[in-house]
């Protein structure tokens, strides 16, 4: 008898994210197909008072989609959670996150798996930015001084590229319902628990350099906070290496 494949399920919170979540959305098709003979994935996609055509595009790309009106980063991805984990279809054992203005890595499933398998009960990985355009060079600075160096574990959180076993978020309570910041909790959670959490910077996840932040308090405010940066001796409280969230 075939035994039956694992199941991934993967969570991408979005709110008037027209524009960048078909790349996101094929970055994840090109993911999953890298691991279409070990696992079944499950992609949801939460309309999160959407005014725009995102849901279209969601749509167009076969994804399952869930709607909310609650403009809360926290709750929308707990709501695709439990979306997949109690919802109809098959229940995940794995479960994963990106961003809308993200794209994973083709290996990325691969990784999620491998994590699984350790076994480890959280995953949390490192993120780069595609385009720095629209940011000043302080940045740019901060993200090559401070962000971006060598050695694991890294002490960043980022809801772009995180994953966790089902049970162990079950267990901590999941996502809350915060308007950002929801990643960190949900990791902080897992470390209070005693929970074997796996830090990497392998297979980081592009992810926009954007102004206009969708969460009040993430990685694209973060970015623009970040424009008198000059230097360790500018970090102006922010902390060598301090735990950053995106």
């Amino acid at each position: 008898m075939t035994r039956p494949l694992p199941v991934l399920g993967v969570v991408v919170p979005a709110h008037d994210e027209e524009d960048l979540l078909g790349g996101c959305l094929d970055a994840l098709a090109r993911a999953t197909r890298w691991v279409a003979e070990r696992a079944l994935v499950r992609t949801v996609v939460v309309l999160d008072a959407c005014r725009d055509r995102t849901a279209d595009v969601a749509r167009a790309h076969g994804v399952e989609t869930v709607t909310i009106g609650d403009r809360c980063v926290g709750r929308a991805r707990d709501t695709g959670v439990r979306a997949l984990l109690d919802g109809p279809g098959p229940s995940p054992g794995w479960l994963a996150t990106t961003d809308a203005d993200s794209r994973v890595p083709p290996d990325w499933l691969l990784a999620q798996l491998e994590a699984w398998a350790r076994p480890a009960d959280a995953r949390v990985g490192a993120v780069y930015v595609e385009d720095w355009g629209e940011q000043a060079s302080g940045a740019r600075h901060w993200f090559a001084d401070v962000y971006d160096v060598a050695g694991d574990p890294h002490p960043h959180v980022h809801g772009a590229n995180l994953g966790v076993r089902a049970s162990a978020y079950r267990a901590c309570g999941g996502f809350p319902a915060l308007a950002s910041g929801e990643d960190v909790a949900l990791v902080a959670a897992l470390d209070a628990g005693g929970r074997v959490v796996h830090r990497t910077r392998r297979s980081p996840v592009l992810t926009s350099g954007r102004r206009i932040a969708r969460a009040q308090d993430g990685f694209a405010r973060r970015l623009t906070e970040l424009d008198g940066f000059d230097g360790l001796d500018g970090l102006d409280g922010l902390g060598r290496g301090a735990q950053y969230a995106g």
